[in-house]
């Protein structure tokens, strides 16, 4: 097994089973509601800005261990940055995990994602939370994988 493929699922294990950005932001100025049909996951992300800046990213709601696992390092990631970084490096990570990207401009630890592209199906369950959270930025509240 590959060291990637180990850190991908120690990464994955730990925060699914340990989400430390789940929760409300208190208070918040965005929300977003997120549902993956498909398999069934849902997702509340709430975040708190300042001058166009996250201070908070806290997510709720239930999926699977690629979905929390990702929501949790996607609100980790996210904070401290502004709205517009957010933007790129949701872009940046939807090219990972689709296999059209690197994560040469990506936070190291969103790097282990990219195995993700080798299961087609599962690519929704590591995106939910990010689309939810962009929508939520740009003041949509619902959004579908579908």
């Amino acid at each position: 097994m590959s060291d990637l493929r180990e850190l991908y699922l120690e990464m994955v294990t730990d925060h699914a089973k340990n989400p430390r950005h789940r929760g409300k932001a208190d208070p918040y100025d965005c929300i977003g509601t997120g549902n993956n049909p498909v398999c069934g996951d849902k997702v509340v992300v709430t975040v708190q800005l300042h001058n166009r800046t996250i201070e908070s990213v806290k997510f709720d709601g239930e999926g699977c261990a690629i979905s929390t696992a990702s929501a949790d390092l996607m609100a980790e990631v996210l904070i401290g940055k502004s709205v517009e970084e957010a933007k790129k490096i949701f872009k940046g990570f939807h090219e990972l995990v689709t296999g059209e990207g690197t994560s040469d401009n990506l936070p190291n630890k969103l790097a282990v994602f990219s195995g993700v592209r080798e299961f087609p199906m599962r690519v929704k369950c590591a995106t939910l939370a990010w689309h939810t959270v962009i929508a939520a930025l740009d003041g949509v509240e619902d959004v579908t994988t579908e």
